[in-house]
């Protein structure tokens, strides 16, 4: 076992504060990362916060990991010392089941293993990035393409991948429309990424007051869900909606918004339950979703794909002793677009 210094939170709702933890040693199939940064998602606030139900404590957040591979064990064979490297929501799945078969290991039948707030093989929790260092199997490691800076690149490994997965599989590209719904970490990324696709895009947003931003980004449009004209004027519009808000919607207004076949994807996760007429989807054949990350072929092409395009994440780097106030920035829609921690400050 490695100690290692850690920001953590002791229990639910508690400041995180600095700590050490216990990493396991190097496994022959597994690599010690020096973690370089990791991005703050909004899953982390909902977790360390038992907005999600129950959770393992201490808890040691992040999974948006960028870091430098420091040590490999006898059989590794896809990483050598040095190797820039990335660690994003799993650390493990099953491998056995249909869907670790396919290349799916974030909807591995027996559960995936999380970076963070989980048990790993042997019952132990996992610990996630706001660390010095992690120890992972090769197999849920992905590489960094050397056109990426580790920072920007940091949080491509769940805001990134959670909204390429679904942009791939509902098919965005050149003669699709689609609507990005929320501008911030998962909404930033969404725009940059449907936009390199070739699609039409679209941001649908409580107000103007990142229009100027979204258009940067690559959004061709730009309208305020809080404007009763808006749900007028885009109706029938589009063929896809990612919804990448954690908060409930009126998922019939939206909805409303989609061409006939069209579908709503969500990868925001509210905290409340929902409720809506089904009638939304009968008229017009629609389809309401959800998508969660990627896999790790999938994560790797999405890291290809962004490097090829010169994608990364907008960001704010701060200092491991800024992560509670940070967490209280994102709360109130207060960072453009993607807190990031210099692990050096842990």
């Amino acid at each position: 076992m490695t100690t290692v210094a850690a920001y953590a939170a002791p229990a639910a709702k508690a400041p995180l504060e600095r700590t050490t933890i216990e990493r396991r040693e190097v496994g022959e199939f597994d690599v010690l990362i020096d973690i370089k940064f990791a991005g703050i998602c909004h899953s982390d606030i909902h977790q360390a916060r038992e907005g999600w139900g129950e959770a393992i404590f201490p808890m040691v957040p992040g999974h948006e990991i960028a870091g430098i591979v420091s040590a490999v064990g006898s059989g590794v064979t896809k990483f050598r010392v040095g190797d820039r490297v990335g660690v994003g929501c799993m650390v493990d799945s099953c491998r056995e089941c249909e869907n670790c078969r396919a290349g799916l290991e974030q909807y591995c039948l027996k559960g995936m293993i999380g970076t963070y707030n989980a048990l790993d093989r042997n019952g132990e929790p996992t610990y996630g990035g706001y660390s010095e260092k992690i120890v992972v199997d090769e197999n849920y490691t992905v590489r960094i393409p050397d056109g990426l800076a580790l920072d920007v690149a940091a949080p491509l490994l769940c805001a990134g991948i959670t909204t390429y997965s679904p942009l791939r599989h509902w098919n965005a590209g050149p003669g699709r429309k689609v609507a990005v719904l929320g501008m911030g970490g998962l909404g930033h990324m969404a725009v940059k990424l449907a936009h390199a696709m070739g699609a039409e895009v679209t941001v649908l947003s409580q107000s103007l007051r990142k229009k100027d931003d979204g258009l940067k980004l690559g959004a061709d449009h730009y309208h305020a869900t809080s404007d009763p004209q808006t749900f007028e004027e885009l109706r029938g519009t589009f063929d896809l909606i990612v919804s990448t808000v954690s908060a409930p919607l009126d998922f019939g207004a939206f909805l409303s918004l989609l061409k006939s076949d069209g579908a709503l994807v969500n990868v925001g996760a509210p905290e409340e339950p929902i409720s809506f007429n089904l009638f939304s989807l009968i008229s017009g054949r629609k389809t309401l979703a959800g998508s969660a990350i990627g896999g790790i072929r999938e994560t790797q092409e999405m890291l290809d794909f962004c490097a090829a395009h010169g994608i990364g994440a907008e960001i704010e780097l701060i200092s491991a002793s800024e992560i509670n106030d940070a967490y209280e920035r994102v709360l109130s829609s207060d960072v453009r677009y993607r807190f990031v921690i210099d692990a050096a400050t842990i």
